[in-house]
């Protein structure tokens, strides 16, 4: 995830910190101070994060929520940061099968890390993507393959989709990992050059 995407994601949690009717002022200045404190973080650590450490940043970012209105709501304002796909690869080439909303997705290899874009007609479905490139983009193809995604079902993103949209979260996941697979080929090929 670029930082300002992460910037925009850790600005969306603030936003819905002061959003609410503070019940517990202690709480609400920790979750504000957690805020700030991931704010800072991110912009002192440039280096490409593990899949793990950014699993682990979405895990403690959901937990702040008390329901999966709130939750919802979250997706939605992350939606809005996703790397948008540039119009000339939204084409059926790039549009994931399976899914029941329209969701294209896009990869480049930039030295040895795969660069991931996307978008969707759906709001909740542009957030989960949203979600998902910020542990897939900017990472090794070898390290995309072998990670074992397990954020989504600790956040109990997956038990509240229905059935469809599911499956259709499972093709974007197996689609992320079919680019990096064909990366890591083209990275063990030596050039003919």
């Amino acid at each position: 995830m670029s930082e300002t995407n992460r910037f925009a994601s850790y600005c969306c949690l603030l936003k819905k910190v002061f959003s609410k009717p503070i019940r517990k002022l202690t709480a609400a200045l920790h979750y504000f101070a957690k805020a700030v404190f991931l704010i800072i973080q991110s912009s002192l650590f440039l280096t490409m994060e593990s899949m793990e450490t950014l699993q682990a940043e979405i895990i403690d970012e959901f937990s702040f929520f008390e329901d999966w209105t709130q939750r919802y709501e979250h997706l939605i304002e992350l939606g809005k940061t996703v790397p948008l796909i540039d119009s000339q690869y939204k084409t059926d080439r790039n549009l994931i099968s399976g899914c029941q909303s329209k969701v294209w997705i896009h990869a480049r290899l930039e030295g040895d890390q795969v660069v991931f874009t996307a978008d969707s007609d759906a709001i909740i479905t542009k957030g989960i993507i949203a979600l998902l490139l910020r542990v897939f983009s900017n990472q090794r193809p070898a390290d995309i393959i072998s990670c074992s995604i397990h954020f989504i079902d600790e956040i109990g993103l997956k038990a509240h989709l229905s059935p469809t949209r599911a499956n259709g979260l499972m093709a974007m996941i197996k689609q992320l990992k079919l680019y990096a697979v064909g990366y890591q080929t083209q990275l063990n090929t030596p050039s003919n050059g």
